[in-house]
Formats: C-alpha cells, sequence, structure tokens
C-alpha cells in the first residue's frame, strides 16, 4: 500500500475516531449545564457557566454508594465467573471422560436463553430463597448468564495448551490443583483479561436484574440508581448526564489500560493450525 493508501485509511479511521469519541466528549458538556441551557439552548453549544455542582449534586445524592456497589457486585461476579469457567473447562478439554461433550453442550445452551424470559423464574426462585432484595441475587445471575459466553472464549485456548506441559508438571509430583492454580491460570492471563473485560462491560451496564430483583437503595448500582435524579414533577438531567460520565469512567479506563491484553488474548484463542 503506497503513501496515498495510507493517507486514505488513515483518515477513515480518524473519521470513525472522531464519530466514537464525540457522544463522550457531548455528554461530558451536557453534565456541564443546568435545565435551563439543556432545553434553551442550542445541544452542541457549549456551557454558558460550568456547573461543576452536578457532580457534587449527584455525589450527595448517594452516587458514591452506587457506585461502590457496582464495583464489587461487578468485581466478585467477575472472580466467580472466570474461576468456575476456566475450571469448567479445564476439566472439559483437558480430561477424557464419556459426558464432556455432552456438559458441554448443556454449558452453552445458556447462550441462546433470553434475559426476559428468565426474569419470572429466577424472581421466584429467589424469593424461596429469600435472596430477593439481596445483591448476592445479581452476583449469582451474572455469573450464570456469563458462564456460557467465558467458557467460548476459554475453549479455542485450552484446546491448543500443548499437553507436554502438564505432563511435566506431573512428572515433576504437581497435583491437579497446583498443576491448574500454579500452571494452567499464570499461561491463561491473556485469555483470562479479555474475559474478564467482557464481563465486566456486561455486569457494569447491566439494569434490568438489579431494576427487578432490588429495591432498596443501599444495594442498587449506578444503572438503577439514576433513577432516583428522575423526579415528578422536574428532573435533573444536568445530575444525569453527571452519574452518566461517571458510569462510563471505569469502562473506559480499563478497556484503556487492558486493550493491548484484549487483542492478545483473542489472538491467543484462536485455533491454530
Amino acid at each position: 500500500m503506497g503513501r496515498i493508501g495510507y493517507f486514505f485509511l488513515y483518515l477513515a479511521l480518524g473519521i470513525v475516531a472522531v464519530f466514537q469519541i464525540f457522544p463522550i466528549v457531548w455528554l461530558f458538556l451536557f453534565s456541564l449545564k443546568d435545565n435551563r441551557e439543556i432545553f434553551a439552548g442550542s445541544p452542541f453549544a457549549l456551557p454558558e457557566a460550568i456547573k461543576w455542582e452536578n457532580y457534587l449534586a449527584v455525589w450527595e445524592g448517594g452516587i458514591g454508594l452506587y457506585f461502590f456497589n457496582s464495583v464489587w457486585i461487578t468485581g466478585v461476579s467477575i472472580a466467580i465467573t472466570l474461576l468456575v469457567g476456566s475450571m469448567a473447562v479445564f476439566v472439559i478439554t483437558r480430561m477424557h471422560w464419556k459426558l464432556s461433550k455432552l456438559v458441554l453442550g448443556l454449558f452453552m445452551v445458556g447462550l441462546m436463553i433470553p434475559i426476559h424470559s428468565s426474569l419470572i423464574p429466577l424472581f421466584s426462585m429467589f424469593l424461596n430463597l429469600n435472596l430477593i432484595n439481596n445483591p448476592w441475587s445479581i452476583v449469582l445471575t451474572y455469573t450464570a448468564y456469563n458462564l456460557p459466553i467465558t467458557m467460548m472464549i476459554l475453549l479455542g485456548f485450552y484446546t491448543t495448551l500443548p499437553k507436554e506441559i502438564e505432563e511435566a508438571a506431573i512428572i515433576d509430583g504437581a497435583s491437579l490443583h497446583r498443576l491448574f492454580f500454579r500452571i494452567i491460570i499464570p499461561i491463561s492471563t491473556p485469555i483470562l483479561s479479555t474475559t474478564a473485560i467482557i464481563n465486566m462491560i456486561y455486569n457494569w451496564n447491566e439494569f434490568v436484574f438489579v431494576n427487578t430483583f432490588i429495591s432498596s437503595d443501599k444495594y442498587k448500582t449506578l444503572t438503577v440508581g439514576i433513577q432516583n435524579f428522575v423526579g415528578q414533577y422536574m428532573t435533573d438531567w444536568g445530575a444525569i448526564g453527571a452519574t452518566l460520565i461517571i458510569s462510563v469512567l471505569p469502562i473506559l479506563i480499563a478497556f484503556l489500560f487492558f486493550s493491548n491484553k484484549i487483542v492478545e488474548g483473542i489472538s491467543s484463542s484462536a485455533v491454530k493450525g
């Protein structure tokens, strides 16, 4: 490809980048306006007076608690999903037993179950277990729904691992648990980082399950807590914009720091010929 080709390639990529970055910049400017500027002025105009108090208002409105709930629920869900998913894929792909393909198929069926079709059964089950309005109902639901996609991503990587690694560890006297936690898990770090980011995006932005299973403010996450700034007669749109910026930042920061890991993980999970 010549210089002209690279020029048009970078020009196209630059245009795509502008279209992707613009909504974030617009939302940030939106969060610095009051209701009068939002409705009376141009939607693309800069703020007449920067309203940093919108961020103070959302913090005093309990956004810190919602943020903390989102962090720990997302983190615990990711940890359980990666641990269970990696152990399941390891057992299915690296050990020989008759029902391995059947068990893998049962896990993959989870990819075809729509979220909305499971709301009533899950609500009934958690109600019987006294887990309604309990954050562990969200953790268990996130884990169950993310297991199939997590296992599907890990599957390609685990099937390509050389068996000589396991054989050498067994000869050196390593137990099955030590083999998995001391050798397989460290080798799987790139692909685990990829699945962690994918899980984080889903868990952090999820709304339906939290809105259905959680009613107490002390357990709500950011996505549901935003509703508190919507009143019956008046809505503070600047505060809602500030809340959205706060909720978007962790995903952006995580992606910026781990983008190389994502590409590396996707490449390592590809089936080698």
